[in-house]
């Protein structure tokens, strides 16, 4: 795999070929229509798990990408043909212009999902999909968002607005809140995160938030000592299941927090 990321060294090392390889296959297909590769997610933040964490990438290009560029580019960036060494890929392509602004809307023009745990998702209608993740993303992205190529992404991806922000965040939680698809543990731990940026305006890593939420309220440190226990374990298949009371009041008690910030 040819090496070809604007810094290798701001991403971790089990995933360098890789990133390196999206990079030139994003490249090949996107042409001089391509602006940015960002990595998002836990590796902006600094937190990537190898065997746990998704790899969260934001690309952007310009207007006049041609339309049939996007099926092929999430031919040629899906497991196996091109295989995710992470739990999956989460990849999303946004106009520059769309991006340029705040926006409280999933905008996308390709979101791909794909890899060994993560059930493969093509999809090219932004109604298809629930607006708040994306608008957490591009949050994370324009505060630390890690450019593999082009321009940085503060120059590329706009701030939502914070109200933006927190309604996404609000609907997150209570996505969450169900337990349909979503580890117990990962549950938690984005709690934490999400009371973390209601309470600093900015996005922690989620281990950081869990330590400082467990520091500031004692009720619930076992319960995020045990996520973090679990979270901190090799695979998504060794996850420890948690008390399924505790992890509810847990949510509860987030989702009361962000209210009280809206």
């Amino acid at each position: 795999m040819t090496r070809m990321l604007t810094d290798p060294h701001s991403v971790p090392a089990e995933l360098r070929p890789y990133l390196a390889e999206l990079v030139r296959r994003t490249r090949t297909v996107c042409g001089s229509h391509l602006v940015s590769v960002v990595a998002v997610g836990s590796v902006a933040l600094g937190d990537y798990r190898h065997g746990r964490s998704d790899t969260d990438v934001t690309v952007v290009v310009d207007a006049s990408l041609p339309g049939r560029a996007l099926p092929d580019l999430a031919a040629a960036l899906a497991h196996p043909a091109l295989p995710c060494p992470a739990a999956g890929l989460e990849l999303v392509v946004y106009d520059e212009d769309f991006v340029a602004r705040p926006a409280d809307g999933a905008g996308y023009l390709l979101d791909l999902n794909t890899g060994p745990l993560l059930p493969e998702r093509v999809s090219l209608d932004p109604a298809e999909s629930p607006a708040f993740w994306y608008v957490i993303d591009r949050s994370v992205a324009h505060q630390a968002g890690r450019a593999l190529y082009g321009r940085p992404a503060r120059e590329t991806i706009a701030e939502p607005a914070r109200a933006d922000v927190l309604t996404a965040i609000r609907a997150s939680v209570r996505e969450h809140s169900t337990g349909e698809g979503h580890l117990a543990d990962n549950r938690v731990l984005n709690g934490c995160r999400s009371v973390r940026y209601c309470r600093t305006g900015h996005w922690t890593a989620k281990r950081r938030a869990a330590h400082a939420v467990a520091a500031s309220e004692p009720r619930f440190r076992p319960l995020l000592e045990a996520a973090l226990r679990s979270y901190e374990r090799p695979s998504r298949t060794a996850a420890s299941a948690l008390p399924a009371d505790e992890v509810r009041a847990f949510l509860a008690w987030v989702a009361e927090s962000v209210a009280a910030s809206l």
